[in-house]
């Protein structure tokens, strides 16, 4: 391992500005960060871009302090903290990051080794940072809130998955796809959103800018028993109310105002958040849950079972290429997940 230097190059921003201006983002050097007794220290290789960076970014202003985004990444172990017990210098990892820390679009990074995968063999570095806070949403939310328990090949019914080409949308698809019984339903409204959702597993497509109950009623008469909502949740909670069975199950995880949560109540309709971040933001007692889901998407993706979404690599990480990521996601019309690669 070359030697760590001093200083690094990253991306931050100071003030929150519109993405088309040119300070929205910007080239900055700053100290390589310490590792923490439970900490790694990852030499960047690859990053991906999420919803939650220009909304970070937009929302959150740090007063003329470099703030550096960015939570997804993969790369490689160069240091330690004292008390690491699962990785060691050299290791290919990849993983999401805590939203209560610097974010990863830097040359060096500090991460909880708790929240930690080891990168997929089978893919490159930008393929591989596609997928860690995508694949987590969607484990916990499948699996952990709405009880599809990885493994349950028996598990039948049906499943609703809105923005189905989005990155989390595609990672929903794909493991309902690879660990359940399920049928999947997704929503696109594109041609090219609809070719790449059936790709992930949605086997029906139905178009979330049409009124969607009485297309979910064609493609399933007799209703839906799950819907995994990662956008349009408060227009579409009256739809849900409708096409969902009698005690089915709502999980969501986009923002928005109050809704008329009542609407859910005669069916017993159960509603649950998913927020990636809140076992790092929190400190719980089961942090490490999230690297074994990481390891286990790993050992997915080189078995064949899984795939990586990225697809689009803009280049370099610098302040012009995440800004023009940041504006294609802000635009709504991403497919699957940005990546950039090398600084």
């Amino acid at each position: 391992m070359s030697r760590i230097p001093q200083n690094m190059p990253a991306v931050a921003y100071r003030k929150s500005l519109p993405v088309d201006d040119a300070e929205s983002l910007l080239d900055v050097t700053l100290p390589v960060p310490q590792p923490g007794p439970r900490d790694l220290l990852v030499q960047v290789e690859a990053i991906a871009v999420n919803p939650v960076d220009y909304k970070v970014r937009q929302s959150n202003d740090p007063g003329g302090e470099p703030k550096v985004l960015g939570w997804d990444a993969a790369g490689t172990v160069v240091a330690v903290g004292d008390d690491v017990t699962s990785f060691k210098v050299g290791d290919e990892v990849f993983y999401a990051g805590a939203i209560d820390r610097p974010g990863a679009n830097s040359r060096f990074h500090t991460v909880d080794e708790r929240i930690v995968g080891r990168k997929p063999s089978a893919l490159s570095f930008a393929e591989a940072a596609a997928l860690p806070l995508t694949s987590l949403t969607a484990w916990e939310g499948l699996f952990e809130h709405l009880g599809l328990y990885d493994g349950a090949l028996r598990r039948t019914g049906t499943l609703l998955v809105t923005a189905a080409a989005g990155g989390v949308g595609a990672m929903v698809s794909q493991l309902a796809r690879a660990l359940t019984s399920l049928t999947v339903i997704g929503t696109a409204s594109r041609p090219e959103t609809t070719e790449f959702a059936r790709r992930m597993g949605a086997s029906r497509i139905v178009d979330h800018r049409k009124p969607l109950a009485p297309q979910v009623a064609e493609v399933a008469p007799g209703g839906v028993d799950f819907v995994f909502s990662t956008a349009g949740t408060e227009q579409n909670l009256a739809a849900y109310a409708e096409v969902l069975k009698p005690f089915g199950q709502v999980v969501a995880i986009d923002d928005f105002g109050p809704v008329e949560i009542g609407l859910l109540k005669s069916k017993s309709i159960s509603f649950h958040w998913e927020f990636m971040f809140t076992r790092s933001l929190h400190q719980t007692a089961d942090q490490a849950e999230q690297g074994r889901i990481l390891h286990q998407i790993s050992r997915l993706v080189d078995a064949g079972i899984l795939t990586t979404t990225a697809t689009t690599d803009l280049g370099t990480v610098d302040a012009e290429h995440l800004r023009e990521a940041h504006r294609i996601l802000e635009s709504g019309r991403a497919i699957g997940k940005i990546t950039l690669s090398g600084f």
